[in-house]
């Protein structure tokens, strides 16, 4: 891969690459846009096959939190971090700590978080070594449920759209992982009324959610072809692909993924076939609208949070109506609001101030 061509083909500003060989930290960290705000992005632990593809994930992932906190009216820009190896063997406090570090490094110009893989023990551990981190069980916490509450609210605004009503009662609805936002999001589905189809690579996740939720399991694979009003893609990203996009049988594709969209030609080709994409970035920004009394310095208040985080069904019927007004696809609707923010504030002129 020629690294810098690849930077170059969006804009990054930064890569860097981290290595502690006393604790195996391998780590990247990837920032693309600053011009909103430092670079927001959580931490993920993945056991990529190649580094070469642990670089394209965390490059992916960062652009996404660019235009997730343009879109959705925070002044922040979009980073992201990946640590690579097997979650369940690699974890340790000085393997954080060293990645800490390497985060207290770059002084403010990225923020990290939880994500995939990582617990609020391992955020613990980071917070040791650097404040420049959000999401603390001594601030907003987990913001797994949020993130969970804020996909409900999109996809109530998707079915609103196809449907005509914000009911979710009777609605078959596929979800692809069970994590922490996709257990989530499944109980607001029960408890609306849903009708569930679950697959995850956790068995026993699968089992809770058959036996708790009235769930029905199918394999990892036979998800994308079942029939279902709604897929929720709830796990690893680029899941909308040349291989799965010809077995989908969906009206609408709502989820918390990152990235659903391998390229940008799948989602020429949902509007195709009349599927209603809402952009993943938009309707997973539940989790860092969550983080946000964190970065300002306030006391959390999750009822605010909450508040905005339901602000969500407006951003995403904001999206359907440009698309309908440009006669574009969703995900170009959802770049260009995000786009047309930074391009705004970028142009406000600087003032000078002697420090």
């Amino acid at each position: 891969m020629e690294i810098f061509n690849k930077l170059e083909e969006y804009d990054y500003e930064q890569l860097v690459l981290c290595q502690d060989k006393s604790t195996g930290l391998k780590a990247i960290i990837a920032i693309h846009d600053t011009t909103l705000g430092p670079a927001l992005g959580g931490t993920r632990i993945y056991d990529y096959e190649t580094d070469e593809e642990a670089i394209i994930d965390a490059l992916r992932l960062a652009k996404g939190m660019t235009y997730k906190n343009a879109a959705v009216g925070l002044d922040l820009g979009g980073g992201k971090a990946v640590i690579i190896g097997d979650p369940k063997a690699i974890k340790s406090e000085a393997l954080f700590r060293a990645f800490g570090r390497f985060v207290e490094g770059l002084n403010g110009r990225y923020i990290t978080g939880e994500d995939m893989n990582m617990t609020q023990q391992d955020a613990a551990y980071i917070n040791c070594e650097t404040d420049y981190i959000v999401g603390l069980e001594t601030g907003s916490g987990n913001p797994s449920p949020v993130t969970a509450y804020g996909v409900f609210k999109g996809m109530q605004a998707a079915v609103n759209e196809i449907y005509g009503s914000d009911d979710l009662k009777g609605k078959t609805v596929a979800i692809q992982g069970l994590g922490a936002v996709g257990r989530r999001l499944a109980e607001l589905l029960h408890e609306a009324g849903a009708k569930l189809i679950v697959t995850s690579r956790d068995q026993a996740k699968v089992a809770k959610a058959v036996a708790e939720l009235g769930a029905t399991e199918v394999g990892l694979n036979e998800i994308y072809g079942v029939e279902c009003d709604v897929f929720s893609p709830c796990a690893i990203g680029a899941v909308i692909n040349d291989i799965t996009i010809e077995q989908l049988k969906c009206k609408i594709i709502a989820g918390a993924a990152n990235n659903q969209l391998a390229e940008s030609k799948h989602g020429d080709i949902l509007e195709e076939k009349g599927i209603l994409y809402v952009p993943d970035y938009v309707i997973n920004s539940g989790g860092v609208i969550n983080i946000i009394d964190d970065i300002s310095g306030r006391e959390y208040n999750k009822a605010n949070a909450m508040k905005n985080t339901a602000k969500i069904y407006d951003a995403c019927k904001k999206v359907f109506e440009l698309a309908k007004r440009d006669s574009i696809p969703t995900y170009k609707a959802a770049d260009k609001m995000a786009e047309d923010r930074i391009a705004s504030v970028s142009k406000i002129k600087t003032i000078f101030n002697r420090k």
